[in-house]
């Protein structure tokens, strides 16, 4: 059965909207290699592109979707090198625009202490990216895609808030699939009321919505304390979900569909780098099976495999993969550990 039914007339596969910063990665690399180890002990570091949305839009747009971005960058080099990445591999950065009061990208230093444990330290003072507003939302834009994907950290201050309702209005007046992606970030939030409160709305609109199970546990505090998997799933499908996907980390996930089905699937096995990052490998090829019209065990096992590449990764963004990559690293794994190995 296929539960979401994208308009193929439409210019755009995927708008995304929120966040964008920069990574900065302790050096792992052909001539540096900084081992596991405190952040205040690393002396280099790599520069890359950051924040989950936008490696979600590198993601899909390196599978062969047609991605926009919305979005607020510095007007300085940062700026720069958010445009200019973006436009190198084919997004089109059109409806990004410049903060003109010196705000600036939320700076990410990482921290690597083991496979198991990772850590970010995060500079998000006067932030650029919550500085988009409601003028920065083109209907037109909005109907261009298929579908439109909002990330839970716009949703954490004012005027990215309304901003974000307000383009998820447009979605919904112009039948542009909702994709929600929780994404709970602690920075910038005051209090676990209005996480509840934000994230509920945008979930009450969503097609399609992706979380763990904490993430999921703040979006309805104030609904449902403390549901199980399966009323959550059931709750939003209540209002317009289709597709439910939790997740419980190295546990695995499980996508509730609108049919009453749920499909499980489990970790590839890999040596981590990080402990960060498999969930924008994840969306990236979950969302790129949906688009392919694939079985929904297909899609999860395709961002499963695109999540563990990540984790072995020293980054979020450059290494994310093409399909055929996903391909041979799923056939590959299969070959080591037997053919089941991730369905749960």
């Amino acid at each position: 059965m296929k539960y979401i039914e994208f308009d193929k007339k439409r210019k755009l596969d995927l708008i995304l909207l929120g966040r964008v910063a920069i990574d900065f990665n302790p050096a792992y690399n052909d001539k540096v290699k900084e081992g596991f180890k405190p952040l205040k002990k690393v002396h280099m570091f790599e520069m890359y592109l950051g924040g989950s949305p936008a490696n979600i839009t590198v993601g899909v747009t390196k599978h062969g979707l047609k991605t926009g971005f919305i979005g607020k960058v510095s007007n300085d080099q940062f700026g720069d090198f958010v445009t200019d990445y973006f436009k190198r591999i084919g997004v089109d950065t059109s409806h990004i625009t410049r903060c003109k009061n010196g705000e600036n990208l939320g700076l990410t230093f990482t921290e690597m202490l083991s496979a198991k444990e990772s850590s970010i330290l995060m500079y998000r003072n006067k932030i650029a990216d919550l500085q988009l507003s409601v003028d920065d939302i083109d209907e037109d834009y909005i109907k261009s895609a298929k579908a439109l994907l909002i990330s839970g950290t716009a949703l954490a201050e004012s005027p990215s808030r309304e901003a974000a309702i307000k383009a998820v209005h447009l979605a919904k007046k112009n039948k542009t699939k909702v994709i929600f992606d929780i994404d709970y970030r602690a920075y910038n939030w005051k209090n676990k009321d209005e996480i509840a409160i934000y994230y509920s709305t945008i979930a009450k609109e969503a097609d399609i919505i992706m979380g763990s199970r904490e993430e999921f546990d703040l979006t309805e505090r104030l609904i449902k304390p403390r549901m199980s998997d399966l009323e959550s799933a059931k709750l939003w499908q209540s209002y317009n979900a289709k597709i439910v996907v939790i997740k419980h980390g190295m546990k695995g996930s499980t996508a509730y569909t609108i049919d009453g089905q749920k499909f499980s699937i489990k970790p590839f096995p890999v040596n981590a780098r990080k402990g960060f990052g498999g969930g924008d490998g994840y969306a990236s090829g979950f969302l790129y099976g949906l688009y392919q019209g694939w079985p929904i065990i297909d899609c999860l096992e395709f961002g499963s495999a695109e999540a563990s590449m990540m984790v072995r990764s020293n980054n979020c963004s450059d290494d994310l993969p093409n399909p055929k990559q996903v391909k041979d690293f799923i056939k590959e794994e299969k070959k080591k550990y037997g053919e089941m190995i991730a369905r749960a």
